[in-house]
């Protein structure tokens, strides 16, 4: 074989062997959600808190606080409770009473974030499971969701058909 059409054929493999064997990039695209606790009233640090515990949890959405919104978060004197849009899309409402009865307030907001996010409720009354939601007891501290969560959230914004239902008030009581 000819010394220029060896160069050439060694070339094309090594061009093919790299492009082979490097590392396949992300071809998700990151959605981006803001929300406004502006009206979470004493949850606004708990919702906060909720967003970044979503944040290092999965990977193809990203929670940050601003305006236009896609989700709001107001404090009321109910059961906390949301109602997903679309998602990505709704309302949540961080209810004093459930606090009042003992849940935790970080929990409450990650629980009801995962509604936003296309999650249903699930009533394990496990706390590893953050869509148990009140089913686990009042001791339950736990706001990071599972892996099986994490993951779903993840197929949810990669183009999956989330379970949850929009347009209907998910109350957790």
């Amino acid at each position: 074989m000819p010394r220029p059409l060896r160069l050439a054929l060694s070339l094309v493999l090594t061009l093919a062997f790299l492009l082979a064997t490097a590392p396949a990039q992300a071809t998700a695209l990151v959605r981006v959600l803001r929300y406004d606790a502006g009206r979470a009233a004493e949850f606004r640090g708990a919702v906060d808190q909720a967003a970044q515990i979503w944040n290092a949890s999965v990977v193809n959405v990203r929670l940050v606080a601003g305006t236009p919104a896609d989700f709001v978060v107001v404090a009321d004197d109910g059961w906390p409770r949301a109602l997903p849009t679309s998602l990505g899309r709704g309302r949540i409402w961080m209810g004093r009473q459930a606090v009042n009865q003992g849940y935790h307030p970080v929990r409450i907001a990650a629980h009801e974030i995962g509604h936003i996010l296309g999650l249903p409720d699930r009533r394990t009354g496990r706390c590893t499971d953050l869509m148990s939601g009140s089913s686990a007891p009042t001791s339950c501290t736990n706001a990071y969701p599972s892996a099986a969560e994490r993951a779903e959230v993840d197929r949810n914004f990669a183009g999956s058909a989330p379970l949850v239902e929009f347009g209907r008030l998910h109350v957790d009581r």
